[in-house]
């Protein structure tokens, strides 16, 4: 089956040589990515990037399906190879377009994604990162799920720093920033209604509000994310661990 897709692409790439039109392959990228094809996705849209390098449609999805792909490896040392390229990608893309929401959301994304796999001041690096960049497509589009999402998880992870990891923070941001559980709910929410169908959003929305002492609030979400539909290809881990946690709850 793999290999009808990428004969398919191929077809689609010798076509787009000759005329320089780049629609039908994002558009069969974006199916692929519909479909839960990821890895053929990314693919699609690095074809894409071979022909027009500065293609910002295709930059900003590579960058986040690199890092989505490489967040399910097992090795730290290979998640971060794959999370360093997302980045590059992402880096690429912003410097294409300064006002486009969605290159200053893949840049907060990739920035989320490496500060899983670093320590001590290059975490403090990439989590400074992951707020400025998020804060930064919110102004372009303060209704952006996907940095609404991010700006909770950002609350969360500094929330629950270690000592030494708090240290770090300090040094780089000039003092603790503020951050708390209840913030991180209020973006997580917002994030809920900008995009219903965003599995992960609920999955941390639920663990947030555990954390916060509303057992009944976890339970309601994790309720409505277990029976939901997967829209990425992580979905379905994500409400595996969905259900253990309402299981726990329950």
């Amino acid at each position: 089956m793999k290999y009808g897709i990428l004969s398919v692409i191929a077809l689609l790439f010798a076509c787009i040589v000759y005329t320089q039109d780049m629609a039908p392959l994002l558009e069969e990228a974006a199916k692929l990515e519909k479909n839960l094809k990821e890895t053929e996705a990314l693919e699609a849209y690095q074809s894409v990037l071979k022909i027009q390098p500065g293609n910002i449609i295709a930059l900003c999805k590579a960058a986040e399906l690199t890092g989505r792909i490489g967040g399910r490896l097992k090795d730290n040392d290979q998640k971060a190879t794959w999370f360093t390229t997302a980045k590059a990608y992402a880096e690429t893309a912003l410097k294409q377009k300064q006002n486009y929401a969605d290159a200053f959301y893949v840049m907060s994304y990739t920035a989320m994604k490496l500060a899983t796999v670093t320590k001590g001041k290059d975490k403090a690096a990439n989590l400074r990162d992951m707020k400025y960049y998020a804060d930064s497509a919110l102004l372009f589009n303060p209704a952006y799920a996907g940095a609404l999402y991010i700006s909770g998880k950002w609350n969360t992870e500094i929330y629950n720093l270690n000592v030494a990891e708090k240290a770090a923070v300090k040094v780089l941001f000039g003092g603790m920033p503020k951050a708390s559980l209840e913030a991180a709910i209020r973006h997580f929410e917002k994030a809920r209604t900008a995009n219903p169908w965003m599995l992960v959003n609920y999955l941390d929305l639920a663990n947030t509000y555990v954390q916060n002492h509303s057992t009944g609030k976890a339970i309601e979400i994790l309720s409505k994310m277990v029976k939901m539909p997967p829209r990425t290809g992580d979905d379905e881990l994500l409400k595996a661990e969905g259900r253990t946690l309402l299981a726990s709850l329950q």
